[in-house]
């Protein structure tokens, strides 16, 4: 966690240190965003080697990853032109002999080594036609000054900075030199002396020198403990205080259920509400009645019924005299709820507008009068409702779909809409493990809805390999030829969106082989198309003038064509469990039988066949999320990069969901004794969260 006191050495450019210099300084700079002193203590190794061990050459085995020699250097020559050239040397010792590679900056090595020179090299063995050799090995000359290592830090670093002599070890050296340079006073204490013995902490220093240098074991685990504890603890803080600014922020007071409320609940509703909606209602209504703000996170898997209560939520607003909301992230997820809550609310004659980028002239002008002077009471939209023009008469609930597509200041903007923020209410579809949920959505209240409405049949899921290939073409032909509508959905991942794209289309001819254009409808969708053409595209399989729709993941979360019962995902394998099951979730939303086809390679890695395994074992997104969160840590889990709550440099939500336990009861106790952390002993925990909250943008809305 960075703090540093203006103008102390932690401020100075890194190219000062010993063994840096300018060029190497730019380099740091350019490929690792070190610039300062600062910046490179707080480059934590992420691993450890014993370097007291030396091996034998021929002790060697298949098992070991990575070895540590000591030997004699011989034939050292290049090899081959363009991206094949390469450096070759040959190391020995009393036992035998292997290979050493460099195939980057292999002039510059070139230079540095000397032939019959005695060196120690230590590096990942990989072994080529039975015979070990280590490619970009540390290497060092054998001398007066060469000591071996105990525990020795392993940096995360780039091929870059390797290839212009930066290694593990180098790292290491320089790191050592600046710690010549820092002294305890440097690195202030910022954890209060009762947290610090009340949990068992080392001090600030110890722990960040011994995270680069423990001569220990217990001493590493010490440091690492304390610096996740520090790391988890201030976003800990931070939610606690936007939770106290919540309970504090004064609300509109909807004190009534009145006519609107009760006349759809009783005349107009086509179903009767499952428990877990009944509850969320019941949750809904007692935070708006207490005249504080409600700020209230509802999590419900595809089809849970979550829009449903977020249309009564708007009725029990207009039955206190309140304008209501909806904000979605697209068009088309804007244009669905749209139609909707205007289906349900036709009969009762209430106005509902639609405001979204599309909306012009004479039209948009209608309803920005409309919302003006409260003529119109419910308003659907993109974040076209958040522009400054768009002037609400008396807004009091704001509904938030798919919260995490947006960003903090387009959500905050919301809250300018009346002299009071309205209340908001929050829908997600993307299950949250509790632990997730507590960091990202710490500042919120969260209802679930965990059952789905009667009549919906659970989704049968088949994974088959390629080999299978044409009979999921046949049952697909079948499901269509009942007059029902597919998707078959490609992956397409950033890093290679040339190939993806070129097996898209591929992928669409093939289609058309086992679905002639002649008889049936096909609608392509992907990243490329332009916005146009792409919503027309999708606007075709929604009105079911297409049977089939062939497209990337571009299909957004709560799509919704009640008449698509099946979904064949090609190359499953490539996609995260998160992403297969939102994925699943686009069939089944009608009354038929809905199928879901993983169609993998013949061969799967351990992990892709466990996944595989989870997705045609379970449709409970809950059980889904918290596997997914274990197999991939969380990661840019559910688009939470953006949310600055999950930059961590040590810490791991899931691995240290014990720590971050602790933290929150902590941070609570703290925040209840002192709100402002204006107390001496606080200042220092405090200065974190002011520079964490200009770096993330952190803002009182959820």
């Amino acid at each position: 966690m960075a703090i540093s006191n203006t103008g102390s050495i932690l401020d100075a450019p890194v190219e000062y240190l010993k063994g840096v210099g300018p060029q190497r300084g730019e380099l740091l700079r350019k490929e690792l965003e070190i610039s300062t002193f600062e910046d490179l203590l707080y480059h934590y190794p992420y691993r450890y080697f014993d370097r007291t061990q030396v091996t034998k050459i021929r002790d060697i085995r298949p098992e070991n990853e990575w070895v540590q020699l000591a030997g004699t250097l011989i034939n050292i020559y290049e090899e081959g032109e363009g991206r094949k050239h390469r450096l070759v040397a040959t190391l020995y010792d009393d036992t035998g002999k292997l290979e050493l590679i460099w195939f980057q900056g292999a002039k510059w090595m070139k230079k540095s080594l000397q032939d019959q020179g005695k060196y120690i090299v230590f590096g990942r063995i990989s072994f080529f036609n039975g015979v070990p050799n280590i490619a970009h090995p540390e290497i060092e000359p054998i001398n007066s000054e060469t000591s071996v290592a105990g525990m020795q830090p392993v940096y995360p670093t780039t091929e870059k900075l390797k290839a212009r002599g930066i290694s593990n070890r180098s790292f290491a050296k320089i790191t050592q030199s600046l710690f010549e340079k820092v002294k305890p006073g440097d690195l202030p204490e910022v954890l209060p002396s009762d947290i610090l013995s009340e949990y068992r902490l080392c001090s600030r220093y110890q722990a960040i020198r011994w995270i680069h240098f423990p001569d220990s074991n217990e001493h590493m685990e010490a440091a690492r403990y304390r610096l996740k504890w520090e790391e988890l603890f201030a976003s800990q803080l931070m939610i606690a205080r936007i939770r106290m600014q919540n309970t504090i922020q004064q609300g509109w007071k909807f004190e009534k259920v009145g006519e609107y409320f009760n006349e759809f609940y009783n005349k107009y509703l086509p179903f009767e509400l499952t428990g877990a909606q009944k509850r969320v209602l019941k949750e809904i209504r007692h935070d708006v009645a207490t005249g504080k703000q409600m700020n209230r996170l509802v999590q419900g898997d595809v089809g849970s019924g979550k829009t449903i209560v977020a249309l009564m939520a708007m009725l029990l607003a207009m039955d206190n005299g309140f304008q209501a909301c909806m904000m979605a992230p697209t068009e088309i997820l804007a244009q669905q709820h749209y139609q909707g809550v205007k289906g349900f609310l036709e009969k009762m004659g209430i106005p509902v507008a639609l405001l979204t980028g599309n909306v012009k002239g004479k039209d948009r002008k209608n309803i920005l009068t409309g919302l003006a002077d409260g003529s119109i009471p419910i308003a659907i939209g993109t974040h076209a409702l958040i522009e400054e023009k768009v002037k609400f008469s008396n807004l009091g609930l704001a509904v938030i779909d798919e919260q995490h597509r947006f960003g903090v200041s387009q959500r905050a903007s919301l809250w300018a809409k009346n002299e009071r923020p309205p209340h908001v209410l929050v829908m997600t579809a993307t299950p949250i493990p509790r632990t997730l949920a507590m960091t990202l959505y710490g500042d919120l209240d969260v209802s679930v809805i965990d059952e789905l409405p009667p009549g919906r049949q659970e989704i049968k899921t088949i994974h088959r390999n390629e080999m299978r290939r044409a009979n999921v073409m046949d049952s697909i032909r079948k499901e269509v030829d009942k007059g029902r509508q597919a998707y078959i959905v490609y992956p397409l991942i950033e890093e290679s969106e040339k190939a993806d794209y070129e097996s898209l289309m591929a992928g669409y001819e093939q289609v058309k082989v086992f679905f002639p254009e002649d008889k049936y409808k096909i609608a392509m969708v992907h990243g490329k198309q332009e916005q146009e053409l792409k919503q027309r595209n999708m606007e075709r399989f929604v009105k079911g003038e297409a049977n089939i729709m062939v497209a990337t993941t571009v299909i957004e979360v709560g799509v919704n064509v009640p008449n698509a019962t099946v979904m064949l995902i090609e190359s499953a394998e490539r996609f995260g469990l998160s992403q297969l099951h939102q994925l699943r979730g686009r069939v089944g939303r009608g009354g038929e039988q809905s199928y879901c086809v993983l169609l993998t390679g013949n061969k799967l890695s351990k992990e892709s066949l466990q996944r595989m395994q989870i997705m045609t074992s379970t449709t409970n997104g809950f059980i889904i999320a918290e596997q997914d969160l274990a197999m991939r840590g969380p990661g840019d889990l559910y688009g939470t990069r953006q949310s600055g709550t999950l930059k961590f440099k040590l810490a791991d939500i899931v691995q240290d969901a014990g720590i971050l336990e602790q933290t929150r009861h902590a941070a609570q106790r703290l925040i209840e004794k002192d709100p402002g952390l204006t107390a001496p002993q606080h200042q220092g925990i405090r200065n974190i969260l002011l520079q964490q909250s200009q770096q993330s943008k952190w803002s009182k809305i959820s």
